[in-house]
């Protein structure tokens, strides 16, 4: 039986919660770049030490996103969310009261996990709450909160760094504590997840090894996998040195910068919703491919070309293309798998992707020295370009309906014959995958 759709208050209220969730994480993922070049002065620290707190920072953001997808599946998304919300939120805020290099970089990476753990959660709640027909719209919409939270941090920074010093901007980070209580005790868990995982025998199963039972699931994931190393290998790359890349490189002070990433930010948070509009009406993969590849473009255009005066132009172009993967990203992979195992699946191979990318911060602090910032993101166009091309050959999209809870299968079995003849396969072959309705779109 397809499942109805939530009752709009709710969904308005899931949507709200989700949207501020992520806010707040972008907020926070942000903040370390912002305050970077001051950390270096701070604790007299080099740029490769500097790229090395964004470094760990996505070991944790890994750490939490691995263990908060299969955490997820068994104990539900929107506890693990509120939880991992709390993680950040104080995680972050002490480390506005971090005295040594040491202390930071060990606060950073535990807040971290909580980043990592709470992204993921929060993407794959609102999948599965929103319908086929609009789902890369409203998820679109959603990451589009992420670049929110890149644009409330720098704006803010904006004021309080030059007069009050960067301590100040983590204390900012406690906010989140209280949207987390909130989500805990008025947010539902999705109908799909207790259908299907915490109530079917299969939610006792070991996700994992679910998981890697089926060729299909195991495929798809590795596929995925190195999708997100190549594409977080390139964003978060970028993300970390671009504020310092505008400071030191481009000679601009904070002020300036903050005008430059305002509206880098404002154009990402643009693209993202145009994006998801697109995706829905044109599909999910052609869009992830487009973004991949006009983002590899850009990088090395930038490095390049860049005057003061087409700047602001190329950063506000490359803002928009920056955030079009990251509009679709949530439903493709969440519509690549299964509901009992989905957090398990799209936790583990995008966050196993950030210990791929952890060198990124590092690798570009090390270039920084010996030739530029400005080289070092040239060099990420490569692996932007393979994030494009990874899906573009072998990853299909809409296999599976987080709303729903049914299989897709394409419109090339087109007679009914063929169709009862796939569902009878699907229902020997694999009767623990699939114990409900398939169905054709």
């Amino acid at each position: 039986m397809v499942a109805k759709s939530p009752s709009k208050p709710i969904w308005i209220t899931v949507f709200i919660s989700c949207f501020l969730g992520l806010i707040f994480d972008g907020m926070d993922m942000q903040i370390l770049s912002l305050t970077l070049s001051k950390l270096m002065q701070e604790f007299h620290i080099s740029k490769g030490e500097a790229g090395l707190l964004g470094t760990w920072s996505l070991v944790g953001m890994a750490i939490g996103g691995i263990a908060g997808g299969w955490l997820s599946d068994r104990y539900g998304r929107v506890r693990i969310a509120a939880w991992m919300m709390v993680v950040f939120s104080i995680g972050t805020t002490l480390l506005a009261f971090a005295q040594t290099y040491e202390q930071f970089l060990m606060l950073r990476t535990i807040s971290a996990i909580g980043i990592g753990a709470e992204y993921t959660v929060i993407t794959m709640l609102m999948a599965e709450y929103v319908p086929t027909k609009k789902r890369t719209t409203i998820l679109g919409s959603l990451q589009a909160a992420y670049s929110v939270g890149f644009l409330a941090i720098t704006l803010l920074a904006g004021w309080v760094l030059p007069s009050f010093g960067w301590r100040f901007l983590y204390l900012v980070n406690i906010l989140p504590v209280f949207l987390a209580i909130y989500i805990g005790f008025k947010i539902p868990e999705p109908k799909g997840w207790k259908e299907r995982v915490q109530k079917s025998r299969t939610g006792k199963k070991n996700q994992w090894i679910t998981l890697f039972k089926e060729p299909k699931t195991r495929s798809t994931f590795l596929l995925w996998t190195f999708t997100a190393i190549f594409l977080q290998f390139g964003y978060f790359g970028v993300g970390t040195w671009l504020p310092t890349y505008i400071v030191s490189e481009l000679g601009f002070n904070y002020t300036k910068m903050t005008g430059y990433l305002v509206g880098t930010y404002t154009a990402m948070i643009l693209g993202k919703v145009i994006t998801g509009w697109l995706a829905d009406k044109y599909g999910r993969r052609p869009m992830f491919v487009i973004g991949g590849l006009a983002t590899a473009i850009a990088l090395p255009v930038i490095n390049t070309y860049h005057t003061p005066g087409n700047i602001i132009v190329l950063l506000t172009i490359f803002g928009f293309l920056y955030g079009i993967q990251y509009a679709v990203i949530a439903t493709y992979m969440n519509e690549s798998f299964p509901t009992h195992i989905r957090g398990t699946a799209v936790g583990g191979s995008y966050n196993v992707g950030r210990f791929g990318a952890a060198i990124a911060p590092i690798l570009i602090g090390i270039i920084a020295e010996h030739k530029s910032i400005g080289f070092g993101f040239a060099m990420l166009g490569i692996s932007y370009a393979l994030s494009g091309l990874l899906p573009a050959l072998f990853i299909r999209e809409k296999m599976y309906d987080p709303f729903d809870n049914e299989i897709n299968i394409s419109k090339e079995y087109e007679s009914v014959s063929e169709k009862n003849n796939l569902r009878r396969k699907i229902q020997l072959i694999s009767p623990s995958l699939y114990e409900g309705e398939i169905h054709f779109i």
